[in-house]
């Protein structure tokens, strides 16, 4: 065969790939195995024996696959008797083996995930897992932790740790917190991701040190350690936790509250030598975010001293304490749970300005992009996305690539609005806007910028039209925020 006639050969070609093979191959083993045609061993649990194939159950574990090709005894015996499994769920992992299905329910789960485990059935384990972390809830949380290490189920340990640290005020409650560990406990108090104030942190340990105090006082200056005293309040903090009778008990904890007491009432922070200062010890995260209105002015120019709250879990607006004095045109933000308004500053608004901390100075970024006046700003990660003033256009300035990026326009010329941030999403509130018709007037819109599909969503309206107020986002543990 001539080089020309080889090509056309080795070409002309068709691959078939029949692609319900398996799933029809494993259809006939299991309507064998229910017939017991070719079964050659048989699998003991109690008084019940379920016929298999071999060469199945080899081939989906690597237990079998080592009973039966390694020589040992059960290679050779037609019955193999199984200890420590019940014979329903015998049946049920034999049932999986040959249909790739199988019922989990609260009643059978464990015992699955027993058997999954010890005859290596990754996959059902990896389900029994599914299964709970959605049975998950404060009162079990703990005691899912603990089965979770026991098999190893790395996605159910997180899960229901995550669920133990955001539900915390109801988990220090329960019998299974006072069973921990030392190690456990301490583990707990010291996340940031715990959702308790410190108050309720110390409470804790004293309640988990009473439950077995003869072995568990050594402990307390180490648990001590994990509250933030910095921020307990100080009638709490010399009312209860110095005259705790573990802490006195404890010299170490009695040197600890000294250097505290001595940090808190010092000019000179930093002096404190047995305790990190204040601004480098994180406060914990917080599980709720809300949106909050502060002042502005209405449509007839009148200034309000109205604070609202917007919960976007209720997707409702609450009323707060009304602000002391009428209030426009004022900056505020958030910190450790308190609402704080400051005074205006006015920026050049072709210009931006930025702090720099480590060098404690500000810096002016020379810019053309930036020409928006009346346009709030807010942050989503690296990026500082400026929404209109007196333009539809929405821009965000990326801090890593130093670099402008163009964002999708709003419906309408908007100025004097509000926005700011909750869960990766901007919501901007009220202001004003241009018609058609080159006539401005006032907003009760409410709408919501997602960065991830650079698109606008109307989220309905304000309780009345507003402008010239301060929008921002609480952090709060508690639904009562504070102003």
């Amino acid at each position: 065969m001539d080089e020309d006639n080889q090509d056309v050969v080795l070409h002309d070609c068709f691959h078939f790939k029949e692609t319900d093979l398996s799933y029809q191959l494993l259809k006939q083993l299991n309507t064998l195995r229910q017939e017991e045609v070719l079964t050659d061993v048989i699998l003991c649990a109690g008084d019940k024996e379920v016929p298999c194939h071999r060469n199945v159950l080899a081939s989906s574990s690597p237990y079998f696959r080592a009973m039966f090709c390694n020589n040992f005894k059960e290679s050779f015996l037609t019955r193999v008797h199984l200890l420590g499994i019940h014979v329903d769920i015998l049946t049920q992992i034999v049932d999986y083996v040959y249909t790739g299905e199988i019922t989990i329910d609260s009643a059978n789960v464990f015992s699955l995930m027993e058997a999954a485990g010890i005859y290596q059935y990754p996959k059902v384990l990896e389900a029994c897992s599914a299964y709970l972390q959605g049975q998950l809830a404060a009162e079990n949380c703990l005691g899912m932790v603990r089965l979770a290490k026991i098999f190893n189920c790395q996605s159910l340990e997180k899960r229901a740790k995550a669920v133990a640290l955001q539900h915390f005020e109801e988990v220090a409650f329960s019998e299974d917190l006072k069973e921990l560990s030392f190690t456990e406990l301490a583990e707990y108090l010291g996340d940031d991701e715990l959702c308790a104030e410190e108050e309720q942190v110390f409470d804790t340990l004293a309640t988990w040190i009473n439950h077995d105090p003869k072995t568990r006082q050594k402990h307390v200056h180490e648990l001590l350690e994990k509250v933030r005293l910095q921020y307990v309040h100080p009638t709490y903090l010399f009312h209860f936790i110095v005259n705790n009778p573990f802490v006195q008990s404890s010299p170490v904890c009695k040197s600890i509250l000294e250097s505290v007491s001595r940090l808190l009432f010092s000019l000179s922070p930093a002096k404190g030598p047995d305790i990190t200062p204040t601004w480098y010890v994180p406060r914990r995260y917080t599980s709720q975010e809300f949106l909050v209105i502060v002042g502005g002015r209405k449509s007839n120019q009148q200034t309000t001293r109205e604070a609202l709250l917007y919960d976007w879990r209720t997707q409702q607006w609450l009323a707060l304490p009304k602000f002391p004095q009428h209030l426009y045109k004022a900056s505020s933000v958030c910190l450790h749970n308190n609402i704080y308004i400051l005074g205006g500053l006015i920026i050049d608004n072709k210009k931006s300005v930025v702090y720099n901390i480590p060098r404690n100075m500000w810096f002016r970024m020379e810019t053309r992009m930036v020409k928006n006046i009346c346009a709030p700003a807010a942050v989503i990660g690296d990026r500082i996305i400026i929404v209109g003033g007196y333009t539809r256009r929405v821009i965000a300035f990326d801090t890593k690539s130093s670099q402008f990026v163009k964002c999708a326009d709003m419906q309408e010329r908007k100025m004097h609005h509000g926005a700011t941030v909750i869960n990766n999403k901007v919501y901007v509130t009220g202001g004003r806007y241009v018609t058609s018709g080159n006539n401005i007037e006032d907003s009760d819109s409410f709408d919501c910028y997602d960065p991830e599909t650079d698109s606008w969503m109307s989220k309905g309206r304000l309780p009345h039209k507003l402008f010239d107020h301060d929008c921002l986002t609480l952090h709060s543990i508690y639904n009562s925020p504070t102003l």
